[in-house]
């Protein structure tokens, strides 16, 4: 077997288990809840509440490690599906009374079909991108945070990376009001160094998002995650633009809070090989700072 079939099989065999895992982690509370006729106190709901509230706003001070699911569809000239596990913890530091620093690390586990004809599938990590927000700690009315963010080549395989590091600025602003949290998130990476036998790496990306937070536990949301590829050699490949709808449920993990997400998204401008629509689904583990 190929060090390529290797690892698809790695990943899709971590995908069964992580799935079986956060299935668990669903039913046990609803167990639980049909064990016991007492009704959830009212400081409770209010806490869960605030937890949720907290993860729709990407610079809250939560230790939160999310893992996300993407099936993506209609990949390469086979249309097939391209699936994409992507790890992202968060870790929010207190600098001082007046900033706080959030770093925020996406490591993506890909496994994929042949993106041309004669090609080959591949699997495997997928450059690793990690952003450092300087957010003030003082700010009420708008919350805003700013700083670098560097990308790491952690792949030899052409097709899962751009075997080129890079870096550049990122800043994330948003409002929370009632039930409701917009904003939007931003990034731009020129390469410096790498490869050279490899294109240059000129790319942005941007994620306007709205949330929407029905109940203490609920919440549905409506974002993108749209990148521009500056150095496609085509323009009609320049920019993937999908739409993505969720919704989501704050349960718990074991001892741990934890949110349960199911999503779709559409592609209303990508690339010729794709792709055109995905199914998501994610489980955020929660790990709330104390408070001196």
């Amino acid at each position: 077997m190929s060090r390529n079939a290797v690892a698809a099989a790695a990943i899709r065999g971590a995908t069964v288990a992580l799935v079986m895992v956060a299935c668990v982690g669903v039913l046990a509370p609803a167990v639980r809840a049909q064990q016991s006729s007492a009704p959830a106190s009212k400081g409770g709901e209010q806490e869960n509440g605030e937890l949720a509230k907290q993860l729709s706003n990407p610079l809250a001070s939560l230790v939160s490690v999310p893992f996300q699911f993407n099936w993506e569809q209609n990949v390469g000239p086979s249309k097939l599906t391209r699936f994409v596990l992507n790890v992202q913890p968060v870790m929010p530091f207190t600098l001082n009374t007046d900033w706080n620093l959030i770093i925020r690390l996406i490591a993506p586990l890909v496994s994929q079909p042949p993106l041309a004809d004669g090609g080959s599938a591949a699997g495997g990590i997928s450059d690793i991108t990690t952003s450092f927000f300087f957010a003030p700690t003082k700010l009420t009315k708008f919350i805003l945070g700013a700083g670098p963010v560097i990308v790491l080549p952690s792949t030899s395989e052409p097709t899962l990376g751009s075997g080129k590091w890079s870096a550049g600025p990122t800043i994330v602003a948003l409002k929370q009001a009632g039930p409701w949290t917009y904003g939007a998130l931003w990034n731009q990476v020129w390469s410096f160094s790498g490869d050279p036998a490899r294109a240059d790496v000129s790319q942005t990306f941007l994620q306007p998002f709205f949330a929407y937070q029905g109940t203490h536990t609920v919440t549905r949301s409506v974002q993108s995650e749209m990148t521009a590829n500056w150095k496609a050699q085509d323009d009609n490949d320049t920019w993937t633009v999908p739409i993505n709808v969720s919704v989501a449920k704050l349960s718990s993990f074991g001892v741990f809070p934890a949110s349960y997400q199911i999503g779709f998204g559409a592609f209303p401008a990508h690339p010729a090989i794709g792709p055109s629509w995905k199914i998501r689904a994610a489980i955020v583990l929660l790990l709330p700072r104390s408070r001196k």
